[in-house]
Order: structure tokens, then C-alpha cells, then sequence
């Protein structure tokens, strides 16, 4: 069996400011197989690849992506506080990030963010710019996103994030969702991930951080680490 690929989380985030191009770049450098990263929708409906629905943590100024337009999140700065009014990067729009990638070719993990949900016609635009980028996949919390996705464009993988309310028992009645996206701490256990195989489901885990003994003997249906420290769990990796 084929290891798993390393996607690092909104790129090398433990070094750089998270969903950067800085990130993105040194997450390749550092060897990661994949990045991840989340899109969220502004006022005028143009994606931007930004985490938070609310920008305080990120920017410091307390407002939602979907309520301002893009020129006015172009104006704001990403980072902690001394970096953002010095030197802090724009947040990236989504086409900004696809640009830079067209150069690496490396496999995606999009996470759909909330704002999202009430948006369809920008999520159907999003999809279809996505169509013909190779191993692309999208993620969500929120299942009907990617049951949408999955009528837009059927050979997309989708992959739903787990929480406390998902029936592992039931994940049949999901024939839209193709992976399981989950915590490490609380998910990567015999039940669970038996559960996944019994319903063809495959898994990436999240919350990896290198040290996990499994790393070097995962479970045959994982297929994906998802991760801050994409170098380590490839030195890992590479003990087997």
C-alpha cells in the first residue's frame, strides 16, 4: 500500500502566517505532499482563501467576509499585530492562490467555509473553476456544501468533517461523501476507522503532529495526514 500523503494545514501554518503564499511555498519546501487550505465568500462573491468567518483574530478588525467587498478586505492585513501594521500580507483571493499552484501541480484540499452555505451560485462557480485541477479535493463541516458538490461535478472527491453529531454507523446514508476528514485525538480509533472500511468510506486524519506511532502503521483505509509539521510526519514516514 501506498503511504499516506501529508497535507499541511493552511500550508506550513507552525512557520508562516497561515493560508500565505509563504505558507503554501515553504509547505512545498518542507516536502509536503498537499496543501489545505479554506475559502470563504466576500460581499461581492469572489472567493478568498481565509480561515475565519469573523476577521478579528486574523486582521483586528471585527467583521464578517461576507459583508465587505473585496477591495475592502484588500485593505487589511493578516498576521499578529505588530506584523499586520508593518509587513503583513493581503488575504489572498481564491484565483490569486490558483495562479501560484498552476505552477506546482500539487493536490488540494479546499475546505468550503460558512459562507458558503446560502451562496449557491457562488459555490457552483467555485466548483467549476475547480473541474479540470487534478487531485482536488473539497472538505466541509457542512454536508449539504458537498452534497451540491458532488451534483455539480461527480468526480470530485468530497470529503465531510467529522463532529459529534455524524453517525458512524450510517455512513451509507452519505453516497455523496467519499472521506472522512477527522480529529486525530478523539477519532483515530478501531471503531471508527473499522467503521469507515465496512462503509467504503476512506479517512485523513487532522491534529498530526509527527509523533503518532501509527504514522509508521496506519490503518489500511487512511489515505491522508493532515498537518502543521509537514516535515516531521514525512520524517516519520520515511523511519518505516
Amino acid at each position: 500500500m501506498s503511504r499516506p500523503l501529508v497535507f499541511a494545514h493552511r500550508g506550513a501554518s507552525a512557520y508562516a502566517i497561515e493560508n500565505s503564499l509563504d505558507a503554501f511555498q515553504l509547505a512545498l519546501e518542507l516536502q509536503s505532499d498537499g496543501l489545505e487550505l479554506d475559502i470563504q465568500m466576500t460581499k461581492d462573491q469572489i472567493p478568498v482563501v481565509v480561515h475565519d468567518y469573523n476577521l478579528r483574530r486574523l486582521t483586528g478588525k471585527n467583521a464578517l467576509v461576507s459583508d465587505l467587498t473585496l477591495k475592502e478586505l484588500k485593505s487589511l492585513k493578516v498576521g499578529k499585530l505588530f506584523i499586520r501594521r508593518f509587513r503583513g500580507p493581503a488575504i489572498l483571493t481564491f484565483e490569486e492562490f490558483l495562479s501560484w499552484h498552476s505552477r506546482t501541480k500539487v493536490p488540494l484540499n479546499i475546505e468550503l467555509k460558512e459562507s458558503f452555505i446560502e451562496n449557491s451560485n457562488a459555490l457552483k462557480t467555485t466548483v467549476e473553476r475547480c473541474m479540470e485541477i487534478p487531485y482536488i479535493h473539497f472538505s466541509s463541516f457542512h454536508l449539504d456544501l458537498l452534497k451540491n458538490v458532488k451534483r455539480l461535478a461527480p468526480n470530485i472527491e468530497t470529503a465531510f468533517i467529522a463532529t459529534k453529531l455524524l453517525n458512524w454507523d450510517e455512513l451509507d446514508q452519505l453516497p455523496y461523501i467519499d472521506t472522512i476528514h477527522a480529529n486525530k485525538t478523539w477519532y483515530y480509533k478501531e471503531r471508527y476507522l473499522d467503521a469507515c472500511f465496512r462503509h467504503h468510506k476512506k479517512c485523513r486524519f487532522y491534529n498530526i503532529h509527527g509523533n503518532e506511532k501509527y504514522i509508521t502503521s496506519p490503518h489500511k483505509n487512511v489515505i491522508g495526514w493532515i498537518t502543521d509539521y509537514p516535515e516531521i510526519v514525512r520524517a516519520a514516514q520515511r523511519k518505516v
